[in-house]
């Protein structure tokens, strides 16, 4: 139901009580305060009795007082309900929706906490089709992700119960962006417990807190601290490469992405050279750097670098020419990175 209805069905019910106190007034000659009460009373069906002894005129109009403020206060109470009945049935097969498509969802990620990193977190992994759950415990923000569209698992994250609920033993990867280093450590401790393969990244606020996060099996701490602090070096001592870098990063802008692509066993590129590959003469690809199975990074690959299997190809350019490489190197994109 739209609330406007509601709007105006309660100007329809403080058009009556003026409408009576302003005739009390005019008809028997009342203070504002008599009018506004017997008004009141009136339509209200309270019945406490007359304020002052009403003539015949008064009494008509009475009758007609309590036959139209009975009609508009039924109806203002009528919808008052109906909308809040609606808005909570309404809340509710969404959250059974969502719950029932997580429980179908596999391969995904599993954010907890929507705060402004998680948020922002959601928002990118939404524009780039990456499936996720958001696991929150406050009420009005749970609101606020169930009108935004995303899968919701309410509850604290910190409780085996609900990383469950968000089907995390089906996802490839877990988000801790709680505002406490402590409940991230929890969470963390939780999942790796329930998902022993899976890729955690959680955030850091204090110092110490990233060896605790490690130790408690993340694969990756991050610190909006220090990537912050450094973005700011960047942009003072480097600025235009700080630009290049923030143009390759926000594919918003520009059709440009970097993207991490490991190359499968048996893939066409496994034991060839870059220079012999179709990367950059046809995909028009930049290969940045190639990481060796081992963790060995070799940055700005010369054209006689050979490629191996499970090589993860570190390129940049356009999304489509990407998605070429992708589908050739036999391996979906790589997200470890």
């Amino acid at each position: 139901m739209n609330p406007n209805v509601l709007l105006r069905s309660v100007i329809g019910l403080v058009t009556v009580i003026v409408f009576g106190t302003l005739g009390y007034m005019f008809i028997e000659q009342w203070s504002f305060l008599d009018g506004l009460y017997m008004t009141v009373i009136t339509i209200s069906s309270i019945g406490y009795g007359e304020v002052h002894r009403l003539s015949d005129t008064g009494r008509v109009f009475t009758l007609v007082l309590i036959l139209i403020g009975f009609g508009v206060v039924g109806y203002v109470l009528v919808t008052a309900s109906k909308l809040l009945i609606e808005g909570e049935v309404q809340k509710i097969l969404t959250r059974r929706r969502s719950m029932k498509a997580i429980e179908k969802i596999k391969d995904h990620f599993v954010v907890c906490g929507f705060g402004r990193m998680g948020a922002f977190v959601c928002q990118q992994f939404h524009a780039r089709g990456i499936p996720f759950v958001v696991v929150e415990n406050d009420p009005e923000t749970q609101l606020r992700i169930m009108e935004t569209g995303y899968f919701l698992s309410p509850g604290d994250a910190t409780q085996e119960s609900v990383l469950l609920g968000a089907n995390i033993k089906s996802a490839r990867g877990l988000v801790s962006v709680l505002n406490s280093d402590a409940a991230n450590v929890y969470v963390v401790l939780t999942a790796r417990e329930l998902h022993s393969s899976l890729e955690i990244f959680a955030r850091a606020g204090e110092e110490g807190a990233q060896k605790k996060l490690l130790r408690a099996g993340a694969n990756r701490v991050i610190s909006p601290y220090q990537v912050g602090g450094m973005r700011m070096v960047m942009a003072i001592l480097k600025p235009e490469v700080m630009n290049f870098l923030e143009v390759a990063m926000d594919y918003r802008d520009l059709n440009i992405e970097i993207e991490g692509i490991k190359v499968a066993d048996g893939s066409a590129y496994a034991g060839k050279s870059l220079i012999d590959t179709d990367i950059r003469k046809d995909l028009n690809l930049i290969v940045i750097a190639v990481k060796k199975p081992n963790g060995k990074m070799v940055f700005n690959p010369g054209p006689q670098t050979v490629i191996e299997e499970n090589d993860t190809l570190i390129a940049m350019g356009e999304k489509k020419s990407l998605e070429t490489l992708e589908k050739k190197s036999g391996l979906s994109t790589s997200w470890e990175l």
